[in-house]
């Protein structure tokens, strides 16, 4: 009876029936995308609030405030260094796998029909355009829609100006706390719809795509999942162990994120859950706030691992041999793209689609051939980068002395958790996701 309850469970038979009822019944399968995307906006609408109050009660609370550049020049070096890894990962496994080679396809006769909407945003997607992205219109517009580094941006100022103020700031900072357990506990009752969007959004894909529609490029597709298993089991893993702490373990503390994810082949509804249960694990309430959703912005590198293999497979099915030169300058350049597609639907394709436009020795054409298989490798994008900002949050705390190793080790290790209330950052209204039986 208790499994029945449990969140987990729950989800896995969701998104076990989405693959049956879409394989099945793909019409009716395709008509249940609604509840998806329902799903997705209901915990968008909550993404704002949680990341402002999180953030801002986090810095006023933070005892050295001198030690936040430290912090933030720390995350983004390894959030660089992780992103570098991944685009040579994708590299090397299509030089070891090849799935491109023998297509022999003709650019001129590929149809660009449906790309427009990927090529329109991918103009979007400058240096300049991206930071000035980042600064809002005024102090509200920074909540209108729901992107987390305008709001990122202004909770870091209102947290140090909070913390400035000393006394006269603790009357807004007391109402933030009270803001925060408020938007935490309406999180809770939305994550109650998980299983149902989860389940819409795979039937949907499932019905509309069609398992078969993998067929010639299964070999792709099975090359970006090897390439982004071996980023996390490999380089993640040993991340891990250099530290002190177990990957599986961690895996397995945030399962139900995991499924969640691959339900709707977003990151972005788990990330108010993902603020709590990694606070939960005795990292400190700034520290997760600041490199979290930091990020979700700056370190997609289940995105990286697929610019760069998909960029060479379309140059392999185009019988294009790509020099050093043109193979390091398409790389510098997707090391930007990777980052500057935060915040947009379908962001790995756009960020493939602004390289593309940039550096010309592959065609853009070439787009054409993963339009029908994209959606299928995007769940491997969104579990690789979920899967990595959690270990990048738990490792950096542990740098810097913003993790309780001991709570660290029993919570991972399933062992006795200390009495919540329910207005605890560690209370789960949904199936107790932080006890593992």
């Amino acid at each position: 009876m208790k499994l029945v309850k449990s969140l987990y469970f729950q989800i896995l038979c969701a998104v076990l029936l989405g693959v049956v009822v879409g394989h099945f019944w793909a019409q009716q399968a395709v008509a249940l995308k609604p509840l998806g995307d329902a799903f997705i906006k209901l915990i968008k609408m909550m993404i704002a609030p949680v990341v402002f109050c999180t953030i801002v009660t986090g810095i006023a609370g933070m005892s050295d405030r001198r030690s936040l550049g430290r912090l933030m020049s720390k995350t983004l070096l390894l959030f660089l260094v992780l992103t570098v890894i991944s685009l040579a990962i994708g590299l090397a496994a299509m030089h070891i796998f090849r799935p491109g080679e023998g297509m022999n396809i003709d650019p001129s006769t590929l149809s660009t029909q449906g790309l427009s909407q990927y090529t329109d945003s991918a103009a979007k997607l400058g240096v300049v355009d991206f930071f000035m992205h980042i600064i809002p219109d005024t102090f509200i517009g920074a909540f209108n829609k729901g992107e987390v580094l305008p709001v990122l941006f202004l909770a870091v100022l209102c947290g140090f100006a909070l913390s400035a103020m000393g006394e006269r700031g603790q009357p807004v900072l007391t109402v933030l706390e009270s803001a925060s357990q408020m938007v935490f506990k309406i999180f809770g009752y939305l994550m109650r719809f998980a299983p149902v969007g989860a389940f819409g959004a795979l039937a949907f894909t499932v019905g509309q795509y069609g398992i078969s529609s993998l067929g010639a490029l299964a070999k792709l597709v099975m090359t970006l999942y090897i390439a982004c298993a071996f980023f996390v089991l490999v380089v993640l893993g040993g991340v891990c162990r250099a530290n002190g702490f177990s990957l599986w373990k961690l895996l397995r503390y945030l399962r139900e994120e995991f499924l969640v994810v691959l339900g709707t082949s977003s990151t972005e509804p788990v990330l108010p859950r993902m603020l709590q249960k990694l606070e939960a694990l005795g990292c400190k309430k700034g520290v997760v706030g600041l490199v979290l959703p930091t990020g979700y912005s700056f370190n997609l590198d289940g995105t990286a691992i697929y610019l760069s293999l998909a960029a060479v497979f379309i140059a392999q099915a185009c019988n294009i041999d790509l020099t050093l030169g043109q193979t390091l300058t398409m790389l510098a350049i997707m090391l930007l793209s990777s980052k500057g597609a935060a915040g947009v639907t379908g962001s790995g394709f756009v960020a493939l689609a602004s390289t593309l436009t940039v550096i010309h020795d592959i065609p853009l054409a070439g787009l054409a051939l993963l339009i029908g298989v994209d959606r299928f490798m995007s769940e491997a994008r969104a579990l690789t980068s979920l899967a990595s900002n959690a270990v990048a949050t738990v490792v950096i705390s542990l740098s810097e002395n913003a993790c309780d190793r001991q709570t660290l080790m029993r919570t991972l290790a399933d062992g006795p958790q200390p009495a919540a209330s329910t207005d605890s950052p560690a209370h789960w209204p949904a199936g107790e996701p932080h006890r593992h039986s």
